[in-house]
């Protein structure tokens, strides 16, 4: 497993930030296991703000894909920023399938 670590830049939405310097060719990281609403949703706002409290910090991000030309990682400090609302969907998903 590759870990890396970077210094988170700014925030894009409740799941996806941007760092300082590129990922396996990228400077968006999607969290795996996080599905933030997006923008027009309820509690997207929400989302955002909680994961804008990573800006500036150095974070440890595991790469285990890609998606739509972001990397997606596990991000072990980002799990307290998970809403129990996000949680809740999350979970749901899983179990549903939808």
């Amino acid at each position: 497993m590759v870990v890396i670590k970077r210094k988170v830049q700014r925030v894009v939405d409740g799941d996806t930030f941007v760092v300082r310097n590129r990922v396996l060719g990228s400077q968006f990281i999607r969290l795996a296991g996080f599905d933030a609403p997006e923008r027009g949703q309820q509690g997207y706002g929400q989302a955002k703000n909680l994961l804008a409290k990573m800006t500036d910090r150095v974070v440890t991000i595991e790469p285990v894909g890609r998606s739509y030309g972001r990397v997606v990682a596990r991000v072990p400090y980002a799990r307290r920023f998970r809403s129990a609302k996000q949680q809740r969907y999350v979970m749901r998903k899983l179990r549903t399938g939808r």
